[in-house]
Protein backbone atom coordinates (compact mmCIF):
# COMPACT_ATOMS: atom_id res chain seq x y z
CA UNK A 1 0.00 0.00 0.00
CA UNK A 2 1.28 3.46 -0.84
CA UNK A 3 1.69 5.98 1.99
CA UNK A 4 -1.05 8.29 0.63
CA UNK A 5 -3.50 5.38 0.54
CA UNK A 6 -2.61 4.30 4.09
CA UNK A 7 -3.11 7.85 5.37
CA UNK A 8 -6.42 8.31 3.54
CA UNK A 9 -7.81 4.88 4.44
CA UNK A 10 -6.93 4.95 8.15
CA UNK A 11 -9.94 5.59 10.34
CA UNK A 12 -11.12 4.90 13.86
CA UNK A 13 -12.87 1.54 14.24
CA UNK A 14 -14.71 0.36 17.34
CA UNK A 15 -16.38 -2.81 16.05
CA UNK A 16 -14.26 -5.80 15.13
CA UNK A 17 -14.76 -9.20 13.54
CA UNK A 18 -14.30 -12.28 15.73
CA UNK A 19 -11.21 -13.22 13.71
CA UNK A 20 -8.08 -12.91 15.85
CA UNK A 21 -5.20 -10.94 14.32
CA UNK A 22 -1.71 -12.41 14.17
CA UNK A 23 0.24 -10.84 17.04
CA UNK A 24 3.33 -10.72 14.81
CA UNK A 25 1.54 -8.19 12.58
CA UNK A 26 1.01 -5.98 15.64
CA UNK A 27 4.72 -6.21 16.47
CA UNK A 28 5.51 -5.22 12.89
CA UNK A 29 3.35 -2.10 13.34
CA UNK A 30 5.00 -1.27 16.68
CA UNK A 31 8.39 -1.63 15.00
CA UNK A 32 7.52 1.30 12.70
CA UNK A 33 7.22 3.58 15.75
CA UNK A 34 11.00 3.28 16.16
CA UNK A 35 11.48 5.38 13.03
CA UNK A 36 9.64 8.43 14.39
CA UNK A 37 11.69 11.50 15.31
CA UNK A 38 12.71 11.62 18.96
CA UNK A 39 14.26 14.57 20.80
CA UNK A 40 17.99 13.99 21.07
CA UNK A 41 17.40 10.58 19.48
CA UNK A 42 16.35 9.32 22.95
CA UNK A 43 13.50 6.89 22.41
CA UNK A 44 10.98 7.38 25.20
CA UNK A 45 8.00 5.47 23.80
CA UNK A 46 7.19 1.96 25.09
CA UNK A 47 4.42 -0.43 24.04
CA UNK A 48 2.60 -3.20 25.89
CA UNK A 49 0.63 -5.79 23.90
CA UNK A 50 -2.22 -7.10 26.03
CA UNK A 51 -3.91 -10.37 25.02
CA UNK A 52 -5.28 -11.60 28.36
CA UNK A 53 -9.11 -11.18 28.15
CA UNK A 54 -9.34 -10.35 31.88
CA UNK A 55 -6.76 -7.58 31.54
CA UNK A 56 -8.47 -6.28 28.40
CA UNK A 57 -11.75 -6.10 30.35
CA UNK A 58 -9.98 -4.12 33.10
CA UNK A 59 -8.63 -1.72 30.47
CA UNK A 60 -12.15 -1.32 29.06
CA UNK A 61 -13.35 -0.58 32.60
CA UNK A 62 -10.56 1.98 33.10
CA UNK A 63 -11.64 3.71 29.88
CA UNK A 64 -15.37 3.28 30.56
CA UNK A 65 -15.64 2.11 26.94
CA UNK A 66 -16.96 -1.44 26.65
CA UNK A 67 -16.08 -1.92 22.95
CA UNK A 68 -12.44 -2.30 24.06
CA UNK A 69 -13.34 -5.59 25.78
CA UNK A 70 -14.34 -7.07 22.40
CA UNK A 71 -10.82 -6.78 20.96
CA UNK A 72 -8.43 -9.74 20.99
CA UNK A 73 -5.49 -7.39 21.54
CA UNK A 74 -5.01 -3.98 23.10
CA UNK A 75 -1.78 -2.06 22.71
CA UNK A 76 -0.96 0.43 25.44
CA UNK A 77 1.54 3.16 24.54
CA UNK A 78 3.59 4.73 27.34
CA UNK A 79 6.34 7.32 27.58
CA UNK A 80 9.25 7.08 29.95
CA UNK A 81 10.30 10.72 30.41
CA UNK A 82 13.52 10.20 32.40
CA UNK A 83 16.19 10.74 29.73
CA UNK A 84 14.26 13.43 27.86
CA UNK A 85 13.57 15.36 31.07
CA UNK A 86 17.20 15.09 32.15
CA UNK A 87 18.32 16.57 28.82
CA UNK A 88 15.62 19.15 28.11
CA UNK A 89 14.19 20.12 31.53
CA UNK A 90 10.99 22.17 31.09
CA UNK A 91 10.84 21.66 27.30
CA UNK A 92 10.77 17.87 27.79
CA UNK A 93 6.99 17.74 28.35
CA UNK A 94 6.23 19.15 24.92
CA UNK A 95 8.89 17.01 23.23
CA UNK A 96 7.47 13.88 24.87
CA UNK A 97 3.97 14.69 23.56
CA UNK A 98 5.29 15.41 20.08
CA UNK A 99 7.36 12.26 19.80
CA UNK A 100 4.60 10.07 21.27
CA UNK A 101 2.25 11.42 18.59
CA UNK A 102 4.80 10.84 15.85
CA UNK A 103 5.56 7.27 16.97
CA UNK A 104 1.90 6.42 17.40
CA UNK A 105 1.06 7.78 13.95
CA UNK A 106 3.70 5.51 12.39
CA UNK A 107 2.17 2.60 14.30
CA UNK A 108 -1.36 3.50 13.13
CA UNK A 109 -0.32 3.85 9.49
CA UNK A 110 1.41 0.47 9.51
CA UNK A 111 -1.71 -1.14 11.02
CA UNK A 112 -3.76 0.39 8.18
CA UNK A 113 -1.28 -0.85 5.60
CA UNK A 114 -1.46 -4.45 6.83
CA UNK A 115 -5.25 -4.40 7.09
CA UNK A 116 -5.76 -4.09 10.84
CA UNK A 117 -8.03 -1.55 12.48
CA UNK A 118 -8.05 0.35 15.76
CA UNK A 119 -9.11 3.56 17.41
CA UNK A 120 -7.06 5.91 19.54
CA UNK A 121 -8.39 5.75 23.11
CA UNK A 122 -7.15 8.66 25.19
CA UNK A 123 -9.85 8.76 27.86
CA UNK A 124 -9.10 6.42 30.76
CA UNK A 125 -8.24 6.42 34.45
CA UNK A 126 -4.46 6.24 34.24
CA UNK A 127 -3.98 4.84 37.74
CA UNK A 128 -6.22 1.87 36.88
CA UNK A 129 -4.24 1.13 33.71
CA UNK A 130 -0.94 1.45 35.57
CA UNK A 131 -2.08 -0.87 38.34
CA UNK A 132 -3.37 -3.53 35.95
CA UNK A 133 -0.24 -3.53 33.77
CA UNK A 134 2.28 -2.79 36.55
CA UNK A 135 3.48 0.36 34.86
CA UNK A 136 5.98 2.15 37.12
CA UNK A 137 5.42 5.56 38.67
CA UNK A 138 6.82 8.31 36.48
CA UNK A 139 5.94 6.51 33.25
CA UNK A 140 3.04 8.16 31.41
CA UNK A 141 0.27 6.19 29.74
CA UNK A 142 -0.26 7.93 26.40
CA UNK A 143 -3.10 5.93 24.86
CA UNK A 144 -4.70 2.53 24.32
CA UNK A 145 -5.44 0.87 20.98
CA UNK A 146 -7.87 -2.06 20.71
CA UNK A 147 -6.86 -3.93 17.56
CA UNK A 148 -8.76 -6.20 15.21
CA UNK A 149 -10.24 -6.58 11.77
CA UNK A 150 -12.92 -4.03 10.93
CA UNK A 151 -16.40 -5.59 11.23
CA UNK A 152 -17.90 -3.79 8.27
CA UNK A 153 -16.28 -1.40 5.84
CA UNK A 154 -18.29 1.82 5.58
CA UNK A 155 -20.15 2.39 2.33
CA UNK A 156 -19.47 6.12 2.44
CA UNK A 157 -16.32 8.03 3.19
CA UNK A 158 -16.20 10.51 6.01
CA UNK A 159 -15.60 14.08 4.86
CA UNK A 160 -12.35 15.48 6.15
CA UNK A 161 -11.59 19.09 6.93
CA UNK A 162 -11.00 21.16 3.81
CA UNK A 163 -7.34 22.09 3.27
CA UNK A 164 -8.26 25.78 2.94
CA UNK A 165 -9.70 25.68 6.47
CA UNK A 166 -6.34 24.72 8.01
CA UNK A 167 -3.71 26.37 5.79
CA UNK A 168 -2.29 29.87 6.21
CA UNK A 169 0.65 31.62 4.57
CA UNK A 170 3.31 33.57 6.47
CA UNK A 171 0.92 34.74 9.23
CA UNK A 172 -1.93 33.13 11.12
CA UNK A 173 -5.15 33.84 9.27
CA UNK A 174 -3.58 34.77 5.91
CA UNK A 175 -5.31 32.63 3.31
CA UNK A 176 -3.27 33.48 0.23
CA UNK A 177 0.35 33.07 -0.77
CA UNK A 178 1.88 36.30 -1.91
CA UNK A 179 3.56 36.25 -5.26
CA UNK A 180 7.33 36.22 -4.88
CA UNK A 181 9.07 39.24 -6.31
CA UNK A 182 11.50 38.45 -9.10
CA UNK A 183 15.10 39.25 -8.39
CA UNK A 184 17.20 40.99 -10.99
CA UNK A 185 20.30 38.99 -11.60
Amino acid sequence: MQLDKAIESRRSVKKFKDKKPDWRDIIEAIDMARFAPMAGNMFSLKFIIVSDPNKIQKLADAAQQNFISKAHYVVVACSNPNKTTASYDKRAAIYLRQQAGAGIQNFLLKLAEIGLSTTWVGHFVESMVKTELRIPEGVNVEAMFPIGYEFKKPTTTKAKTDLNAILYFNLYGHKHMRQEEKLDV
